[in-house]
């Protein structure tokens, strides 16, 4: 190493000794600001003896942490000097790390509420940020959700995607038909406002009511105007299966969206959906590296389970049949002479699904239905699983978990490093409580299909780097102080599809913008989130 001319010399300050010997001890410019900082520095909050991972860093670092009010304001070997915190907190034998970015959640109307803003179900997953707004159905009022949020007081912090399907809706409604060209300058003009005010992109549902109806270049104008504030595109693409046009096709949609809106693509939940089309993760990866390599920037997040969770409605009733309004649906569904064209398609994408015993109903209002399949059900009610779809449909919504998935495709693609963790976490189902412990249970402690080190960036820096969230995912001098500890024995997942609702253990403390939200694994009672981007 060459040393300065003061090293050598034998000039050195207490400070500039630290300064060398952390810059030397891990060969990383993190630390470089050290030198700045007052040995004598009186510090907030203060984590001793812990094993660290920084996020950006796959390896472990024995360091110490200090935190200033909302920002890490010191970080040096450990126990290489004496600082003065108000609080010291001793993370001896226990991770450290940057708290966990869920890139994918259904947590606003949470975050809304007076009782379950604290988002506990996620603090106690080690998340500090949870995105919103995914699968087109971001808020279009930004400013009037980030005032609500912040005047209720929130748990994690979150950062909000504009939905296409909101602006369509607010455009057009439910109508199964293009945009017009004066339309889709309304909803450009509604999402320019958006990006303004701090929304971090553009989110679709192309699978889903509205968004169906739209056509490509509908959706790369929208992505335009995204792109001109350096936001994101995250789709829900437009098939994940043999729905409509075909897993592969989707992807090719999205990336020539991302190519001619000139903007990130960001794949939600990618999975390969359904019997049809398993075994194309490894053609899927291959188009999207091929994109990469075309200098298309390209990214996805993924929930680790098999199941996925919607609306029975979703899963198998024909986009058709759901346009415009509730009534013109049930009109649909009692029309003689549509009923053979609907039964035919609603039989084919069960099928799809892996027939009705892959379908679990968690969610509804009548608790007879809960945890049966539709299997079970059509059999109570001596009727085709086709015929019991059409009448359940037309009762209370009804969410289903969809056992849908292969474990290879799920492996394939958990591994590629411009894959992040998600939940997108819905009611019924286990992944929104525990969906970062049960990957780190399952594939890094027992399958070590991941390093600790990789499951930690993959949930944290990596993340925010693909959302441009500024001074998030990362232990750095000068980030927000959003920090977790836990031990690596005790995290695990709890919640089950029999019991979806079970918060995770082993997060032991949690810190959201400096101030500790979890304790001694106690939650603090504390509302430190932001509206984040």
């Amino acid at each position: 190493m060459n040393l300065p001319m003061a090293v050598k010399s034998g000039q050195l300050s207490v400070v500039a000794v630290l300064s060398l010997s952390l810059i030397a001890c891990t060969n990383s410019s993190l630390f470089a600001k050290s030198s700045h900082i007052d040995p004598e520095l009186k510090v907030d909050v203060l984590i001793k003896s812990g094993t660290v991972y920084t996020g950006s860093n796959n390896k472990a670092q024995n360091l110490d942490i200090a935190v200033c009010k909302q920002v890490i304001c010191g970080i040096y070997a450990s126990n290489s000097k004496s600082i003065v915190a108000k609080k010291t907190i001793d993370a001896k034998g226990k991770i450290v790390s940057p708290g966990f970015i869920d890139a994918h959640t259904h947590s606003l109307e949470e975050l809304m509420s007076e009782d379950k803003n604290s988002n506990l179900n996620y603090l106690t997953q080690g998340v500090t940020t949870v995105v919103n707004g995914n699968d087109g159905g971001g808020p279009v009022d930004f400013l009037k959700t980030k005032q609500q949020l912040e005047q209720n007081g929130i748990g994690t912090n979150t950062a909000l995607l504009v939905g296409h399907g909101k602006l369509r809706t607010q455009v057009i409604g439910r109508a199964e038909r293009v945009a017009k060209p004066e339309e889709i300058d309304k909803m450009k003009s509604l999402l320019n406002t958006a990006m303004q005010q701090g929304a971090i992109g553009l989110s679709s549902g192309l699978y889903y009511v509205p968004g169906a109806f739209s056509d490509t270049n509908e959706v790369v104008a929208l992505a335009k105007t995204a792109a001109n504030y350096k936001g994101i595109y995250d789709t829900h693409l437009r098939d994940e299966s043999t729905f409509n046009i075909g897993f592969k096709a989707a992807v090719d949609e999205a990336i020539e969206i991302a190519k001619l809106a000139d903007i990130h693509l960001h794949i939600a939940h990618i999975k390969a959906l359904g019997v049809d089309v398993w075994g194309q993760s490894e053609d899927v990866i291959k188009q999207i590296e091929t994109a990469q390599q075309h200098g298309i920037s390209i990214s996805a997040d993924q929930y680790p389970w098999r199941a996925s969770g919607t609306m029975l409605t979703s899963a198998v009733i024909p986009k058709w049949v759901m346009a415009d309004s509730k009534e013109k649906f049930h009109q649909r569904l009692n029309d003689v002479s549509l009923l053979p064209k609907i039964k035919t398609e609603i039989t084919e994408n069960i099928r799809r699904r892996g027939g009705g015993e892959a379908l679990l109903v968690t969610v509804t209002e009548d608790q007879n239905l809960v945890g049966k399949t539709l299997k079970q059900l059509a059999i109570e009610k001596a009727l085709t699983e086709t015929d019991t779809v059409i009448e359940l449909v037309q009762g209370p919504q009804i969410r289903v978990a969809s056992f849908n998935m292969s474990s290879n495709d799920i492996e394939n693609f958990m591994v590629k490093p411009w894959v992040v963790t998600s939940s997108d976490g819905t009611n019924g189902h286990p992944r929104k409580y525990a969906s970062f412990p049960k990957k780190y249970r399952q594939y890094v402690k027992e399958q070590k299909l991941l390093s600790l080190g990789q499951f930690i960036k993959q949930s944290s820096y990596q993340t925010a780097k693909i959302l441009n969230l500024k001074k998030r995912g990362e232990i750095k001098l000068g980030n927000y102080a959003d920090i977790i500890i836990f031990d690596e024995k005790n995290y695990s997942d709890n919640a089950t599809f029999k019991k979806w609702n079970v918060l995770s253990s082993g997060i032991e403390t949690v810190l959201v913008n400096g101030s500790l939200t979890i304790e001694n694994n106690q939650y603090t009672q504390v509302l430190s989130g932001k509206v984040v981007h």
